[in-house]
């Protein structure tokens, strides 16, 4: 039995002893902060740094924080390094497979609260790590990768991400483009609210999309619709300015692109009321937008957005300026920001057509209970325990876990920093730690549920539960301003919580509720709502057609006694 023993624990330390590890060496002549992430995959293309996702699809991770690493030195790859899917550098099949990493720079932020906290900084790509000017990264290269073997790879980072500033990507050139320049105005706002935060300037992008007879009626003044939604480096409603029909109209981009061309038309035919249409971008050092809201981690940017920017640009633009001329709208992120717009600022605002949001009540935080499940991973009973879904197909085909993904985060940054969406939820969300980072509301390893954190959330974010507090005083504010629609397939259960918003209002009195809902049967995310015999595609890409009217007829409806209806209606 000893002999058994001891020839089990050599072989045991063989093993560790002969483990494979990669070398990844960036070329710098001063000390490097930030975090790599290490790619394998056996495609060639796109590159592996483009292959990265949360779902069971995804080309292999690795992620290695550093912090003050000395020119020269390595960061190794190992083990015991962090992966996704596999866990580990171990678990790979010995096999050839091409190799890319990149190195996402972090920044100091010296923040008003007295904090300085280590963030990667947006640059003007929309917080992509992958895509970010100024990272260093690696051509793709073919390496053969066995754990077994005591060979150590190497790689080093020769080629660094360029700028942004004048290309196709680049707002300024995007807007003196011919077809542009007369319709599509782009303002870099610097915000005072933010600069006092981060403790450094820091900018909203705000691109206006002009109404037809705009200069040929100096006197007009205009309602304003905001559309809110991801970072896009152009114009976004959400379709794309296209001043040109398109070439080609094969395929999802094709029809994208002839359906951005017909809005185009509708616009500048002036077939759609005389409005200006206002997109905001907010990327930020959490992620590619700011939820629109004041937070104690990504900053006062509900303040910044509604009380700074859109002032500025109705000033400049001869905006009406009343709460009765605005509404908004969006999907996705864009609707739960559209949603809390209108109930964070409800006279400011009159009317929000909010599709597929993220979640409105955290009875259903995707597929959690953040009030009654103890663990975000996993359901246990006495004798088994499940697993918890996060993704799904529009038939229930489940393609991502909740546990998984937070574990795809975590290769693409700690401290909240993965600027994925698990990250900016608790970035938003939650109060600041003692570290000056997101507290988390859950455990990013165990999955576990910190109720204190959950309270903040409810007390803060949980849209159904600030209704059902405030209703006496928001109730009377929001009469006929309140449009949901979410798909009943929604690729991340999206839907639960809009049915619980929904039978929240339907219980409400004095006023009762008179918000509508539109659920589409076995639709997925980005369901927009809209007549039932069109595809998903149909509605969403006639979505601005088929509500800016319909705001519009509301403000109307809804003036008060001496208001503005007719200089812009024209």
């Amino acid at each position: 039995m000893r002999s058994v023993l001891l020839f089990a624990v050599t072989l045991f330390l063989t093993s560790i002893a002969s483990a494979q590890r990669i070398e990844v060496t960036i070329p710098s002549a001063k000390p490097l902060t930030g975090h790599l992430i290490l790619v394998i995959s056996r495609k060639d293309t796109p590159e592996p740094r483009m292959q990265m996702e949360e779902t069971y699809d995804s080309a292999q991770g690795f992620g290695v924080d550093v912090e003050g690493l000395a020119p020269g030195t390595p960061i190794v790859i190992d083990d015991k390094t962090p992966g996704y899917p596999r866990r580990s550098l171990a678990d790979l099949d010995a096999g050839d497979y091409t190799v890319q990493a990149v190195f996402n720079v972090y920044e100091q932020f010296h923040l008003a609260s007295g904090k300085t906290l280590w963030l990667p900084p947006d640059k003007g790509e929309g917080q992509h790590w992958n895509r970010k000017p100024g990272n260093p990264y690696n051509a793709p290269v073919k390496l053969h990768i066995d754990p077994r073997s005591s060979a150590t790879l190497k790689l080093t980072l020769d080629k660094v991400i360029p700028p942004i500033a004048g290309t196709d990507e680049d707002p300024a050139v995007i807007a003196a483009k011919a077809g542009n320049a007369k319709w599509l105005r782009y303002t870099r706002f610097r915000s005072e609210k933010l600069s006092k935060f981060w403790g450094r300037d820091m900018y909203l992008g705000a691109w206006v999309l002009l109404p037809p007879g705009f200069n040929e009626h100096p006197d007009a003044h205009y309602p304003l619709i905001v559309y809110q939604d991801h970072f896009h480096a152009g114009f976004a409603s959400p379709l794309p300015w296209v001043t040109t029909p398109p070439e080609d109209a094969e395929g999802r981009s094709g029809y994208r692109n002839v359906a951005a061309y017909k809005f185009f038309q509708d616009w500048t035919a002036g077939r759609l009321p005389r409005v200006l249409l206002l997109y905001v971008q907010s990327p930020n050092p959490y992620y590619d937008d700011s939820y629109d809201v004041d937070s104690a981690n990504v900053g006062p940017y509900g303040s910044a957005i509604n009380e700074e920017l859109i002032p500025a640009i109705e000033r400049k633009y001869r905006g009406l300026g009343q709460g009765w001329a605005r509404a908004t709208y969006g999907g996705s992120t864009g609707g739960w920001e559209s949603l809390a717009t209108q109930i964070f600022y409800p006279e400011m605002y009159n009317g929000t057509y909010t599709a597929c949001p993220d979640p409105v009540d955290f009875h259903a935080y995707q597929n959690i209970d953040l009030y009654n499940d103890d663990n975000a991973f996993v359901r246990r009973g006495d004798f088994g325990e499940m697993p918890i879904a996060a993704d799904r197909k529009p038939d229930g085909t489940i393609i991502g876990m909740v546990g998984d993904e937070y574990r795809y985060e975590r290769v693409l940054g700690t401290h909240t920093r993965s600027t994925e969406q698990w990250a900016i939820w608790q970035a938003v969300f939650s109060p600041a730690g003692p570290d000056g980072y997101p507290k988390d509301v859950i455990d990013p390893t165990t999955g576990a549920i910190d109720k204190s954190t959950v309270k903040y959330w409810h007390d803060h974010y949980d849209l159904t539960a600030i209704l059902q507090r405030d209703w006496a005083s928001l109730g009377p504010k929001l009469e006929g301003k309140l449009h949901l629609a979410v798909g009943d397939g929604d690729t991340y259960f999206l839907n639960n919580a809009v049915h619980l918003l929904q039978t929240a209002l339907d219980g409400t009195r004095n006023p009762h509720s008179d918000a509508t809902f539109q659920y589409g049967p076995r639709m997925p995310h980005c369901y927009t709502g809209g007549p039932a015999e069109y595809t998903l595609e149909e509605n969403r890409d006639t979505w601005p057609q088929r509500v800016i009217p319909q705001m519009v007829d509301h403000m109307l409806r809804t003036a008060p006694k001496g208001a503005d209806t007719k200089s812009w209606r024209y």
